[in-house]
């Protein structure tokens, strides 16, 4: 064969070859086409699928317990499903033949309800438009996440909860809590510890005999005095003494300016939701507690605003409130204030606010006591300092004495400013003047953080240098916040006097009066 007809032949040769690859490129085209086209067919004629939501399901079995449509079903779960990722909420797939398919996104609409009461880790009692429905709780809300008041997103016609809802209203002020201080936590207010049982506790927990006497339970307290002493602990205290044949009180911290709203009406609104949702707590034959803290925030006395004026809508509305609280059982109001005469008079009337006890600066003994609560002999001291005084509980109580003695020196070295009155004398302000129980806890805090910061350094545990420094430092800012606010208004806030101050002057610094 001549070499023209063989390069013929190759020539050839390639070109069928090129026509066979372009038939199969053209043959594959048109099998992914007729493959799209089938798929197309098939999703045309694919049976319709329902969506169900998981309640419950059943290993052994492999089935599920599904709310399809408002009705209950126990369908199989499909093997290629992992039936321990089903839980309690989940929406899943149900093909045509009643068989758990496939596992979908949680619903994100439905209707939004208010929890009343939680019945066991898996079921809450939720208000329907009046109306009380139980309903079970889903998975991911059975953990201790969910407390009476909060909002709840539910499908109502599976009867379950499916997530919960934070709403920026005044609801998110109604959350109960149970408070866990106790009066052992308190100390120094001995005797207003003592009041306020009398006052609270007895007609809670002897009903019978205060009917027997013709007695009604005080329907509110005033608790009054400077700021730090103690009014919120015995507030707390108060509701975590209720607790009756295991039934936990409810306690709901109400804070004035978390109320107060610009919108006329709104306040007002906030007032009534608030009662209203006591009296929805108290039908569970529970004590509820409603502290009004910073009251004076809230319920000035009516004409002394200088714009808005709102008390004068806002007191009305809570006199109203407090008023209809004489058929209600269980509900006691406990108001805060460090400003009392500011609150206006109608609150503090007798049959609204009845009790009003003054929680005044502790006394030496008081301050003793307070500090025994915080400076305790479970903290870790440094060796030197336990070698000096032998053991952790003399440390604790010796270093206990020395703080107050150096608080409660009534001499030159503590003396901090001069008061000047506009009807002529001058008093003169001491440490011991100022001296609160937050004060105190504050004093301690600092030490235990002075202390952190030298175990980093490589001198490990608390010392008397650690507590002296703390308490110049915590005093030096209370000089520091007298320096910066209107006289006047700094002496009656801190509780020192009601006359007109025109002037407080700083007397020395406290470096020169403490070395």
């Amino acid at each position: 064969m001549s070499s023209e007809s063989l390069e013929s032949l190759q020539e050839e040769l390639g070109q069928t070859k090129d026509q066979n690859d372009r038939l199969a490129q053209a043959l594959k085209l048109a099998r992914d086409e007729i493959e799209r086209m089938r798929a197309q067919v098939e999703a045309v004629n694919h049976p319709p699928v329902q969506v169900g939501v998981v309640l419950s399901t059943n290993a052994e079995a492999r089935e599920a317990k599904v709310a399809l449509g408002g009705r209950t079903m126990f369908l199989s779960v499909a093997p290629a499903v992992d039936l321990l990722g089903l839980a309690p909420g989940q929406s899943v797939r149900v093909n045509e033949n009643m068989i758990v398919s496939g596992e979908l996104r949680a619903e994100r609409t439905g209707e939004v309800v208010p929890v009343i009461q939680l019945v066991g880790a898996d079921r809450a009692l939720v208000s329907v438009d009046s109306a009380k429905k139980m309903i079970y709780l889903a998975g991911h809300l059975r953990h201790g996440g969910v407390r009476p008041g909060d909002s709840l997103l539910i499908d109502s016609r599976a009867g379950i909860a499916l997530e919960k809802v934070v709403r920026a209203d005044v609801e998110q002020l109604l959350q109960p809590e149970t408070p866990d201080v106790t009066y052992a936590d308190i100390g120094g207010l001995d005797e207003q510890i003592e009041k306020v049982r009398d006052a609270v506790e007895l007609p809670f927990k002897n009903p019978g005999l205060y009917r027997e006497y013709g007695l009604r339970a005080p329907k509110g307290i005033l608790l009054y005095g400077p700021p730090g002493s103690g009014k919120t602990l015995i507030a707390k205290a108060v509701a975590a003494s209720l607790a009756v044949g295991g039934s936990k009180p409810y306690f709901l911290s109400i804070k004035g300016p978390e109320v107060l709203n610009k919108f006329v009406g709104e306040t007002e609104r906030h007032i009534r939701a608030i009662f209203s949702r006591a009296r929805q707590l108290a039908s569970e034959d529970v004590p509820v507690v409603i502290f009004f803290d910073e009251m004076e925030a809230l319920f000035r006395t009516r004409g002394s605003g200088i714009s808005s004026d709102v008390e004068t809508l806002v007191v009305p509305q809570l006199l109203a409130e407090m008023d209809g609280l004489e058929t209600l059982e269980n509900v006691i109001v406990i108001g805060a204030s460090n400003r009392e005469d500011m609150i206006d008079p109608a609150v503090l009337r007798p049959g609204r606010l009845d009790v009003r006890i003054r929680v005044d600066r502790p006394d030496r003994m008081g301050a003793l006591d307070i500090f025994s609560k915080y400076l305790t002999a479970q903290l870790p001291y440094s060796q030197q300092t336990l070698e000096g005084f032998g053991s952790a509980e003399n440390a604790a109580a010796s270093l206990r004495e020395m703080l107050v003695e150096r608080l409660y020196e009534r001499s030159e070295d503590t003396a901090l400013f001069r008061l000047t009155f506009s009807d002529g004398p001058e008093k003169t302000v001491y440490a011991s003047d100022l001296v609160s129980g937050a004060m105190i806890a504050a004093i301690v805090e600092r030490a235990k953080k002075f202390a952190v910061k030298d175990t980093l350094r490589g001198n490990p545990g608390l010392t008397k240098a650690h507590l002296t420094a703390a308490m110049l430092e915590e005093l030096r800012e209370t000089m520091d916040l007298a320096a910066t606010t209107t006289p006047k208004e700094w002496a009656r806030v801190t509780g020192l006097t009601d006359r007109d101050v025109t002037s407080v002057t700083a007397l020395k610094r406290l470096e020169e009066n403490n070395g």
